[in-house]
């Protein structure tokens, strides 16, 4: 008898260690809360939860997406939805900056098919970055990764960035270690933050433009070279539109494996690899390559921090009716020059 209860006392534990409750979140921003939508919305999670897992089966690389979706629209003017808009008059918008062009069109299909689901059973209460945010969420969770809370109450946007401005927020696949803190400096992210937050490659692929200047015309030195020989199968010639796994040794599952590629110089991009190679990063990308529960617990804190970014609450933006317009009568501030394609490391 007293085994059996001191089993049970080891389960729950294990249970309530694994639990969105045991990792550490940053402050909240005045506005945001975990529990904003208890009231207003209290079947919010389990809706997206639900229509997630659903999509996640039928196209398991929709988690990916989404999640490449929220940190384009949290560095670039903030957490505020503004990656969703629509151009305006028939002009460009943030979404058609050269950086944004490889976003998967399926994860703001998605985007909007859960707002539909939302306002349906709510009423129009959520904002779309807090739905982005929750996508997020679940696609990092569903794909084997950490549960976390989320703290929502956030605005949507009035306006989107320029394309300078996307330009300039978003890091590159080909930064260093320096560009890349630089960038994230910008943002108040730390040394700490952006290997947490590169830990997202575990998933999803990458395009053979993001990476060809490892390859083409000459090898990256620090590649490994059965590695660099598959590369090349992929893309033989430069410019081609061919695509890879970010992660070699499991894709499609959230989890540290990405920093074991890097340790092996497995790593896809520029801005990948030299988190290792460099002496700053170089200890955390060991450290999470050697215990996965750290890592799912400096991603937590990460992602919140991120996700909190120059965010819009209270009386500020809007509860937009369509994620891609903003709505009737409010004007939109910002638009965008004319562009070619690119891409991006995040």
């Amino acid at each position: 008898m007293a085994a059996s209860l001191l089993l049970l006392l080891v389960s729950c534990i294990a249970f309530l260690s694994s639990s969105s409750e045991a990792y550490d979140y940053p402050p909240l921003v005045n506005g945001l809360s975990f529990d904003f939508y208890k009231s207003s919305c209290p079947s919010l999670k389990s809706i997206v939860r639900k229509h997630l897992k659903q999509a996640f089966k039928n196209d398991v690389g929709l988690a990916a997406g989404l999640l490449r979706l929220h940190f384009h629209d949290c560095f670039v003017q903030g957490c505020d939805g503004s990656i969703l808009l629509d151009g305006s008059a028939g002009g460009p918008s943030e979404k058609d900056a050269p950086p944004n062009l490889t976003l998967r069109p399926a994860a703001f299909e998605a985007i909007n098919d859960l707002q539909a689901l939302i306002t349906k059973a709510c009423g129009q209460v959520v904002s779309c970055a807090d739905i982005a945010a929750l996508a997020a969420r679940y696609s990092v969770h569903l794909s084997g990764g950490p549960k976390y809370k989320v703290p929502v109450g956030r605005r949507d946007g009035l306006s989107f960035a320029t394309r300078d401005d996307v330009l300039s927020s978003l890091p590159g696949p080909t930064f260093n270690v320096t560009n890349l803190l630089d960038a994230f400096g910008k943002l108040d992210l730390d040394a700490d933050d952006l290997v947490s937050l590169s830990g997202g490659h575990t998933i999803g692929i990458g395009h053979c433009t993001s990476f060809e200047n490892r390859l083409f015309p000459s090898q990256d030195s620090t590649l490994d070279q059965t590695f660099a020989d598959n590369l090349y199968l992929t893309c033989p010639v430069a410019n081609t539109t061919n695509t890879t796994v970010l992660d070699v040794r499991s894709p499609d599952t959230f989890d540290n494996k990405y920093y074991v590629d890097l340790l092996n110089r497995q790593g896809l991009f520029t801005s990948d690899q030299d988190l290792y190679t460099d002496s700053r990063t170089q200890p955390t990308v060991e450290r999470f390559a050697a215990k996965q529960s750290l890592f799912f617990k400096k991603f937590v804190f990460s992602i919140t921090k991120m996700g909190q970014l120059s965010v819009l609450t209270g009386n500020q933006g809007e509860i937009r009716s369509n994620c891609s317009a903003i709505n009737s009568g409010n004007k939109l501030l910002s638009s965008m020059a004319d562009g070619e394609g690119g891409s991006n490391a995040f």
